[in-house]
Order: C-alpha cells, then sequence, then structure tokens
C-alpha cells in the first residue's frame, strides 16, 4: 500500500514522469538482481526477468501517467503533492500491481521470460506507439502481452474483460477558428467566432445522429468552446476541443471527413479561416481470442475472482497499439469506487491490490 501512496502523491504528465520513473527504478534496484535486466526509454522503465527454462516471453505493461485534475479526495495523508495534477484513472495501481508481481519473480524465479514494461505517456500524447518503435524494446520483443484497467464500477475481487473489441477507436480533436474582431455594438463589421463556434458545435452533433449507420457504434463530443475576451467584444477567434470514439476504423475516418466537411463549410459561411487538429489518435484495444478465453477459463477456476463478461467501451486506451502487433489481452480490476474515472474524487479500494498481484502470479505461474 505504501507504494501506491507514494506514486499517488507524484503524478505527473505525459513524457514529464521524472519522479515516478526515478521511484520505479529505486524500488526495482532493491529487488534480488540474479536473472533481472533493466532499461530505461525516456521516462519508461523495461524489466526482464530470464525464466528456468524458457519457451516464450510474456510482457506484461503498466501505464505511468497522470492527469491534469485538481484531486478532491478524502485523503489527508497522500494527497497529491503536484498541484494540479492527479493519479484520477488508476495508474498508481497499475504500477503497483507491476511492481508486486515483478517483486515476487525476483526472488521466485518464473519458468518463462517475463518483460514488465512501464509505459509513460498513455493519457497523451501516446506512449505505446513510439515504444513499440523504440530498440529497447525491439530487443526484448514479447510472444505475448497482458495488461489491466482499474474499474471503479465493479467490487473488489471482481474481474472482467470479453475477447474481441474491449475498447473503442479514439481521437482527439481540436478545431481553431479565426475571424474579424469589433465592437458588440457595429456586428456588421466583424465576423463573430463565437457564432461560428456554436453553430458549429450543433452542426457536430449532426454526425452520429445523420451519418452514421443507426446500427453502427460512435461518439463526437465537444467538452470545451473558448472565445472571447469581453462581454461587449465581438470575439476573433474561437476553439472547440472534443473526442471521437468509433467501434470501427472506417467509421472514424468517415466521421472525420464529416468534420472536415462542415468545417469548410464553416469557413464559406462565416467568412473565416479554421485548422483541425486530431491530436493523440488510439486504434481500439482487440482481445486475442484464444489467450483471453483461457485467462477468462483460469478466472473461473479462481475461489477468490468474480468473472464478468465485459460489454464494449468507448472508452480509450493506448495499449490497443500493443495488441495490434504482440497477441494479447486487457481486462478490467473491480475497485469498487462511488466515483469513476477521471473524476476528482476518485478513491480506489487498496484491497484490489494484493488481490490483482496474487491472481496475477498464480495465472503466470500456469502458463
Amino acid at each position: 500500500m505504501m507504494i501506491r501512496r507514494d506514486l499517488h502523491r507524484i503524478p505527473e504528465i505525459g513524457f514529464h514522469e521524472f519522479k515516478t520513473q526515478t521511484y520505479l527504478l529505486e524500488v526495482i534496484e532493491k529487488l534480488p538482481s540474479d536473472f533481472l535486466e533493466v532499461k530505461t526509454w525516456r521516462t519508461g522503465i523495461l524489466v526482464k526477468v530470464t525464466g528456468t527454462n524458457p519457451e516464450k516471453m510474456i510482457a506484461y505493461r503498466a501505464d505511468m501517467d497522470g492527469l491534469p485534475i485538481t484531486e478532491m479526495t478524502s485523503y489527508t495523508q497522500f494527497r497529491s503533492s503536484h498541484e494540479g495534477y492527479m493519479h484520477a484513472c488508476g495508474h498508481d495501481f497499475h504500477m503497483t500491481i507491476a511492481l508486486g508481481v515483478l517483486s515476487h519473480y525476483a526472488s521466485h524465479q518464473p519458468k518463462q521470460d517475463l518483460l514488465f514494461i512501464f509505459q509513460p505517456a498513455e493519457e497523451g500524447p501516446g506512449g505505446a506507439e513510439p515504444m513499440l518503435q523504440s530498440e529497447e524494446l525491439k530487443s526484448w520483443w514479447p510472444d505475448e502481452i497482458l495488461a489491466l484497467h482499474i474499474a471503479p464500477e465493479h467490487p473488489v475481487g471482481s474481474i472482467a474483460t470479453k475477447p474481441g473489441m474491449l475498447f473503442a477507436n479514439t481521437s482527439e480533436l481540436f478545431i481553431s477558428l479565426k475571424g474579424k474582431g469589433g465592437h458588440a455594438a457595429y456586428p456588421h463589421t466583424a465576423n463573430d467566432m463565437v457564432v461560428a463556434a456554436s453553430s458549429l458545435v450543433t452542426q457536430l452533433q449532426t454526425i452520429v445522429a445523420r451519418n452514421m449507420n443507426p446500427l453502427d457504434a460512435g461518439v463526437v463530443t465537444i467538452g470545451v468552446i473558448k472565445g472571447g475576451t469581453k462581454q461587449n467584444i465581438i470575439a476573433a477567434e474561437a476553439t472547440i476541443e472534443g473526442t471521437i470514439r468509433t467501434k470501427s476504423m472506417e467509421t472514424m475516418q468517415m466521421i472525420k471527413s464529416r468534420i472536415e466537411a462542415l468545417v469548410s463549410g464553416i469557413e464559406i459561411g462565416f467568412s473565416c479561416s479554421a485548422t483541425i487538429d486530431y491530436g493523440a489518435n488510439y486504434c481500439q484495444v482487440f482481445n486475442e481470442e484464444s489467450r483471453t478465453n483461457e485467462f477468462i477459463e483460469f478466472t473461473k477456476r479462481s475461489k477468490q475472482a468474480q468473472f464478468v463478461l465485459s460489454p464494449e467501451a468507448m472508452t480509450g486506451e493506448d495499449f490497443g497499439y500493443f495488441l495490434e502487433q504482440i497477441p494479447g489481452f486487457m481486462f478490467w480490476l473491480g475497485v469498487g469506487s462511488e466515483f469513476g474515472l477521471h473524476d476528482a474524487r476518485l478513491e480506489p479500494n487498496e484491497e484490489a491490490i494484493p488481490f490483482a498481484i496474487s491472481h496475477l502470479i498464480e495465472y503466470l505461474n500456469n502458463k
């Protein structure tokens, strides 16, 4: 529990996990090292555990970064010491569980080679894709891979997953509009970007409603609109920020094409200029069927775990890039919290940590 609380105090955003990396390395350096090798990549870490009679290498991935959220939990002893940042997605749990499993195998040599991947920048701009291209990971390329994500809606002791798509394809969306500002009393001399942005937001909501097959799945959500400086000044600029989530990559491309067409229409209709930036793009998390079913059957046989067949979710996870190239799966770990992911009040139940460590060790021992 102490490790989780230490990590909870030092949340850092993507590719700035300097304190986090240092802390993890200090813990790893204290472990028995007879069959451990350690490499760093940017702010990430790879730890290889050499097996006694390896037939393959199994990787376990844990993400490292926090979120730009001001913490509002009831914690008093281990609140975030980085003002405006918080581990509000459970990555402190993910790292702690990985360290727990690694600590066991540092003293109990496994049969198979194991690779523990501490990956930065999951929340953005995306660490999985460049990590997969790194020489460090290529030199220790695994044969299969797994990962977990905490699930506040499930109780401690439960595990949820499914074969096939678990998480959606996702893309960030940033649109900037530039027109001509002016005095509120003379609207005919200006091109109002607040009005343009408002019109565009309304039009963007027609994409899912009127351009998508009703039997398909997709989301276009606008979370931020910014524009203007004072109530009697017509805004020369406005920005829109949102997210796109789809079940298929084809639908993602259709939505982006439609966004571009609507933005072009706004440029003409409001005599302005516009730019579109799709930011971080994550492919779907698609669980390989045979390994996922093997894990499900193992979990169902467990006397401690309760298995839940998971529905598909429109959440995003860059672990999908690993699964594009390496067969494996992700599962949800129940942590029984009243508040959900990315909520400033998220308080996962720490009893899920030893449960997850024990379950993963038992699973890997049977591989």
